[in-house]
């Protein structure tokens, strides 16, 4: 049975990732015998702790409650917070690592994460759960069908207001590194490696306050084979849409992922010169994602395609952030 360690409280630790693991029955057990899940905070260390969430004064102290050798870690903190807390992990005997998106802030990062995986001999699985979801299967059911024809293009739009967690600063450099992973992980997945060819960003303005790169971003892929792909978030939006479209041969696919937990349901339409197919369905792709990671961790139902795919997403960020005119990281306003 493998234990569990949440390293970061903020919006991802606290709001996604220990909700879901309560869903899905961890920490549940602690009375019969099952690990607890334990938390590690700085802000948080003299925390009560809860009837399922035990918390470590430390990294260290988390080694001496859970066996690092059987407990997988969500790495939660901010993106811009990778390398140090790895290398503690790996020092302390950590060894299987669930890495909230990105796998590291730059290429420069990376080389180093990707350097101490190889060294530690880490497990790293970078969070990509809009690739587990129901609808990017249902999408991908429908490609390898044929009936539609080849994949022409991919157009995801990403649309959601985020004054709020961006005037308060919560670590991330640019609106790149919000939304975008999500969608660069599920365009590699429908059309396999590509360049970017194009980037641009805006700027967010709050009042007198400006907030450099955060307004939104856009970037244009060209596929090796040829589909062309456009990813456009814009975090600035007074409506919430993740909307991803699918040109084909003979129609369209245009499918739209759930804004928020508040309603994890997806939509699917299929679009083609007789007709239109609609469906709504559920769609919990975190935790569909985080249940499929355990049975990675577990040797049981291997994912031999990361960090491979998380590293490809890092590279194209930082290329696009390059077209962009931002190569150097990008820090908010005052």
């Amino acid at each position: 049975m493998l234990g569990t360690l949440i390293v970061g409280l903020g919006r991802s630790g606290s709001g996604l990732h220990l909700p879901v693991l309560r869903g899905l029955g961890f920490g549940t057990g602690r009375a019969l015998g099952r690990p607890p899940i334990v938390v590690f905070d700085p802000a948080l260390a003299d925390a009560p702790d809860r009837s399922d969430v035990l918390v470590a004064r430390s990294l260290a102290h988390a080694a001496t409650v859970l066996d690092p050798a059987r407990t997988v870690v969500h790495l939660c903190t901010g993106p811009t917070a990778r390398l140090r807390p790895l290398t503690e992990l790996a020092e302390l005997g950590f060894r299987r690592v669930l890495v909230e998106k990105p796998l590291a802030m730059d290429e420069t990062e990376l080389r180093d994460v990707l350097r101490l995986r190889e060294q530690a001999g880490l497990d790293l699985l970078p969070v990509a759960q809009w690739r587990c979801s129901e609808l990017t299967a249902r999408i991908v059911g429908v490609l390898h069908g044929g009936r539609l024809g080849t994949v022409r293009s991919l157009s995801f739009q990403q649309r959601k207001p985020r004054f709020a967690r961006t005037c308060a600063g919560d670590d991330h450099p640019s609106a790149f590194d919000v939304e975008l992973p999500h969608s660069l992980s599920v365009a590699l997945l429908l059309a396999g490696p590509a360049a970017v060819t194009e980037a641009g960003c805006a700027d967010m303005l709050v009042g007198g306050a400006v907030f450099p790169g955060m307004g939104g971003a856009w970037l244009r892929l060209r596929h090796e084979n040829g589909v062309l792909t456009e990813i456009r978030s814009d975090l600035t939006a007074p409506v919430r849409e993740r909307r991803l479209t699918v040109g084909l041969d003979a129609g369209a696919l245009v499918g739209h992922y759930p804004i928020s937990s508040a309603d994890d349901y997806a939509q699917l339409s299929v679009r083609t010169k007789g007709g239109q197919v609609d469906s709504v369905f559920r769609d919990d792709a975190l935790a569909a994602f985080i249940a499929r990671a355990y049975r990675h961790f577990a040797c049981e139902e291997p994912l031999l395609d990361e960090p491979a795919i998380g590293a490809s997403v890092v590279g194209l960020i930082a290329d696009a952030k390059r077209l962009a005119n931002l190569a150097a990281p990008v820090g908010t306003a005052p």
